[in-house]
Parts: structure tokens; C-alpha cells; sequence
């Protein structure tokens, strides 16, 4: 599915989870970990990939069961869990095929580079500091304390403001619904990847302008090189 690319693109604010880095693994055992721990039922890490995308605190809701998921509790297994993936979160988690050689191209061709997700700040900046380092991010924004996270755009604006590029002149690139809603919001061009955590279905609900199934099919999608 297309939809034509505005004609000039001058930046991109990538999701990180599920659209850079593929997390899912250390995710999942963190938290079964957690989980094992506080005498609760586990889950598969198949089952992770549509419990994650809205920061760590409804992860630790949507993993309890339902008689169980108290204010209490639920900020409990939140706390545990944050305490246990700090020690734990590089042990699986890589760049997905082709992040690698994309990222280069983009750069190559003057574009800007953002990081936007709902993983909490300091694992954002942690994880990207260690897989994507050789890369020049503009800006890195997980989610903060006092910070709408996503799909609320306001994350999207201060990218925009700190970069002094107009949203409507930037892609957003990401995995899930959320990420989608959060570009139409912020009136970026919405494109969603289907190597990540989400069914393509659920990106085209969200209203993602277009679909890519490999990281090269951005750089086709926007600017040409620079001459």
C-alpha cells in the first residue's frame, strides 16, 4: 500500500522497539522473571508482542491476571520489572537486518535522525546509546515523567522544535497502531514495518500512509541524493 511521499522530507523520527531494535526476547524474560518471582503465571514470548508499545507501567497491567491487576500490584510488578531489565536488556536485543545499512543511506543523504518511544527514558537512552551510537540521533526521547507519551504527539512537536524542521516535513517510522496514530496527530507521513511487532492489518487501521517489509524501502520512499 502507497500513498505519494510529500515531495520534500528533511527528517526521520524512528520508533525504537519493534522498528530498530528487535527487543522482544529480553523483554520477555525480564518480566517472566518477575512474574515467576511474585508466584504469577508467565507468559510466551510470542504473547509479548501485543503486550508492549504502551510503556512499562501497562505492561506490567496487561501481564497480570485481570483479578490481580490492583494499583498496588500492578505498580509492584512495574518496579520489579524496571529493576530486573536494567541488568538484563542486552542479552537477545540487536539491530533488526538492514537497520544498519538504512541508517547509513539516510545519513548519506543529509536527513535528520530522531528517536521517539514509549520504552521509559532511561532504557531508551541506554539501549540506543549502545546498538545505534555509531549513528547521529538528533534527538532520543523515551517516556518522561511530565511528557505525554504516544499516540499524544507532543513528543513529535519537541523533535520538531528542537530540530526546527516542520512535521509535515518528516517521516515517522514505526511497528504498532500507536505509532501510527501518534504521526497522524503530529501530521507526520505515517509508514509502518511489518518486521516488527504488529500485524500490518492494525498499522493500516491506524492509518499508516504506507507499508515497507524491508528497511531499504525508506530511502526509495524519500529524498533522492543529494547532487
Amino acid at each position: 500500500m502507497n500513498s505519494e511521499t510529500p515531495k520534500k522530507i528533511e527528517a526521520v523520527v524512528f520508533d525504537l522497539d519493534g522498528t530498530l531494535l528487535d527487543t522482544l526476547e529480553d523483554l520477555a524474560a525480564s518480566m517472566n522473571r518477575v512474574l515467576e518471582s511474585k508466584k504469577f503465571p508467565s507468559h510466551p514470548v510470542e504473547s509479548y508482542l501485543h503486550f508492549i508499545g504502551d510503556g512499562a507501567r501497562m505492561l506490567a497491567q496487561r501481564v497480570l491476571p485481570e483479578q490481580e491487576r490492583s494499583e498496588s500490584q500492578i505498580n509492584n510488578i512495574h518496579q520489579a520489572f524496571e529493576k530486573d531489565y536494567r541488568d538484563n536488556w542486552g542479552f537477545h536485543t540487536g539491530l533488526y537486518q538492514g537497520i544498519a545499512e538504512m541508517l547509513d543511506q539516510l545519513t548519506e543523504r543529509g536527513l535528520k535522525l530522531s528517536i521517539l518511544s514509549n520504552k521509559p527514558h532511561e532504557f531508551t537512552l541506554i539501549t540506543s546509546g549502545y546498538f545505534l551510537s555509531k549513528w547521529n540521533f538528533e534527538c532520543v526521547f523515551g517516556q518522561r515523567q511530565g511528557v505525554p507519551k504516544k499516540p499524544d504527539p507532543a513528543g513529535v512537536y519537541e523533535i520538531s522544535e528542537q530540530l526546527k524542521i516542520p512535521v509535515e516535513q518528516m517521516v515517522y517510522l514505526g511497528d504498532s497502531g500507536v505509532d501510527m496514530l501518534t504521526a497522524k496527530a503530529a501530521g507526520c507521513y505515517a509508514v509502518g514495518v511489518t518486521w516488527g511487532f504488529r500485524e500490518p492489518e492494525e498499522l493500516l487501521d491506524s492509518g499508516a500512509e504506507c507499508l515497507i517489509s524491508e528497511p531499504q524501502e525508506l530511502v526509495s520512499l524519500i529524498n533522492p541524493p543529494k547532487s
